[in-house]
């Protein structure tokens, strides 16, 4: 068998080159064509978003002028009346939250014998809620730091102070309370009332002993029936 290489020149498989030139060439043109698409692409979105801006800012502008003109025909006194009248109504929202029979039941739970309640008068304030004004009649300032000194235990009256006192010409001390209220947080119960003595049962006579004692009385008991 012969093994001696005859040619004249080297045999090179060019049909491998080729093919893998193609397939270069292939990805060079799809690189190429995807990478012009995204500059197009990109382009004209830059071009829609400098557009939209332009639109925006248009838009700005003519809003500026618009809140410009609304700020100039607006009237300070019409606005400073819907406050007003937006205000009134949320005191009487506030007001029909307002329960006058919780209150008052609780007034009559921590209330001294010596202390009359004569007027009650709440308001609804933004910063501090329902403030209430309670003015009492005592016979002393004892029965009346009582009073307070109950209501500040149920927890629902806050800042409690007398804001006015005077003795007026019966003898007796006016005051004027004054305490944030908080419906619904009163846990007040009946002030501690002192013991009254109970009346002390007569003792029986002892009967004299001896002859002259006195029979008791004949007994109004049944008599028991014989038995069989």
């Amino acid at each position: 068998m012969i093994r001696t290489n005859l040619s004249t020149r080297p045999f090179y498989n060019e049909a491998a080159v080729h093919l893998w030139l193609l397939v270069f060439a292939a990805l060079v043109i799809a690189a190429s064509a995807y990478n012009v698409s995204r500059v197009v692409r990109y382009s004209r979105s830059d071009q829609r978003l400098a557009l939209q801006a332009s639109q925006d800012e248009q838009r700005a502008t003519e809003l500026r002028q618009q809140a410009e003109q609304l700020r100039a025909s607006v009237d300070p006194k019409a606005v400073e009346l819907a406050s007003n009248d937006a205000r009134q109504a949320n005191e009487l929202i506030d007001r029909r939250t307002f329960s006058w029979t919780e209150l008052l039941n609780t007034l009559e739970t921590t209330l001294p014998d010596d202390v009359h309640v004569v007027a009650i008068r709440p308001r609804v304030e933004k910063q501090h809620g329902i403030v209430l004004t309670i003015n009492v009649v005592a016979k002393t300032i004892e029965d009346t730091d009582k009073f307070i000194e109950n209501l500040d235990a149920t927890g629902a009256f806050r800042n409690l102070l007398s804001v006015e006192d005077r003795v007026n010409e019966q003898g007796l001390l006016e005051s004027a309370l004054q305490a944030n209220y908080t419906p619904g947080a009163a846990k007040a119960k009946a002030p501690p009332q002192a013991e009254t003595p109970q009346a002390e049962q007569p003792k029986a006579e002892e009967a004299p002993a001896g002859k002259d004692a006195p029979k008791p009385p004949p007994s109004t008991r049944p008599k028991e029936a014989p038995k069989p």
